[in-house]
């Protein structure tokens, strides 16, 4: 299974970007589906999730802000990025949980792209 995420960039605060990474190779189901991040300096935090029914989850600092969404029939999440901050300056990488033969659920981590808040 591969991932390829694309719509990271440089934006100035109080912006907008939305992320996109989507699924590709051998697998029965896509599953759960997330986006994370990681700062310099600071540890890979969870942003947001979502289900494959479309429950979602929120870090606490991206609620109101942030929306996750996903599209079933492409394999595909998206992460729209709203209202900005410098705090939001990170490598964000999107991560699925596949059904997959043999072996059954495995995760699978994209390549990061980055998206830089300029103040």
């Amino acid at each position: 299974v591969q991932l390829q995420a694309s719509g990271g960039g440089l934006v100035q605060a109080g912006g907008s970007l939305k992320l996109s990474c989507a699924a590709s190779g051998r697998f029965f189901s896509i599953n759960d589906m997330g986006w994370y991040r990681q700062a310099p300096g600071s540890q890979r935090e969870l942003v947001a999730a979502i289900t494959r029914g479309g429950i979602t989850n929120y870090a606490r600092s991206v609620k109101g802000r942030f929306t996750i969404s996903r599209d079933n029939g492409k394999n595909t999440v998206y992460l729209q990025m709203n209202s900005l901050k410098s705090e939001d300056t990170a490598v964000y990488s999107c991560n699925a949980r596949a059904s997959v033969p043999i072996v059954g659920n495995m995760d699978y981590w994209g390549k990061g792209t980055l998206v830089t808040v300029s103040s």
